[in-house]
């Protein structure tokens, strides 16, 4: 990845970066936060499961990670024997999981985040309804494994949007929220309509507006954000100004 910006606010005491294969305009990308104050102590927790990342060299890539302080948690290869899709699941030395897929040359390569959900079925429609994502592939039951997965995403495949992958597992009761993970930001063309429906959904499947839909003081950027039934927070982006302030930078 490459970064594609930085900014220091000294006075709210934490710095911030933006990190991705692409320019913030057309590709997924992750926004980084460090705290100055040495008390707040970052925890990833165990709700937010993973990202995903693409590569043509699996082994060469995992070696590189590997020599640059990454833990490998799990080799490359695939899930069962004789399977086609190989993959294999690193840490970074701040904790957080990525999954590395061997995949064709793709225009985003950061093709997906995974996380834990109590019921998967009614995250499905969550995202869904509220957010209007398509389910790209059938619900897949890894039964050996004691998990259930569904991506979802705006494409009509998993090659062409970053995906959101829910991930049910088996018998898991509890999870710790921690502060390593903040949210998911997605653009809209109309942030009020956008904040309406979902809404309405969290009437039916659970969760709430935690921000009604208008600007940020400091940016005029309109904004909604909202949580589903797990507590996982999404902010919808009013499109037309998110270019705005990226031209600004």
């Amino acid at each position: 990845m490459k970064v594609l910006s930085r900014k220091d606010f000294p006075e709210e005491k934490y710095s911030n970066a933006v990190v991705g294969f692409g320019p913030q305009e057309t590709n997924f990308v992750l926004g980084l936060t460090s705290h100055h104050n040495a008390m707040d102590k970052l925890d990833v927790g165990t709700a937010f499961d993973h990202f995903g990342i693409t590569t043509q060299d699996i082994y060469n890539t995992v070696e590189k990670i590997r020599s640059n302080g990454g833990v490998i948690t799990r080799e490359p290869g695939p899930l069962t024997e004789g399977g086609t899709t190989i993959f294999a699941f690193v840490k970074d030395p701040n904790g957080y999981s990525f999954e590395l897929l061997q995949r064709p040359p793709t225009p985003e390569p950061l093709c997906q985040m995974c996380i834990n959900v109590f019921d998967i079925d009614r995250s499905i429609e969550f995202y869904n309804k509220a957010l209007g994502m398509n389910l790209l592939l059938p619900k897949f039951n890894a039964t050996e494994q004691q998990y259930t997965i569904a991506m979802l995403g705006y494409g009509s495949n998993l090659t062409e949007t970053t995906i959101i992958e829910l991930k049910y597992n088996y018998n898991v009761t509890q999870y710790t929220r921690g502060n390593g993970y903040a949210q998911v930001a997605i653009g809209t063309n109309d942030v009020y309509k956008s904040a309406a429906a979902v809404e309405l959904v969290t009437k039916e499947l659970g969760g709430k507006i935690i921000r009604p839909p208008g600007p940020i003081p400091k940016t005029k950027t309109k904004i909604t954000a909202s949580l589903d039934a797990d507590g996982f927070q999404t902010v919808l982006v009013d499109n037309q100004d998110y270019l705005k302030e990226l031209k600004k930078q």
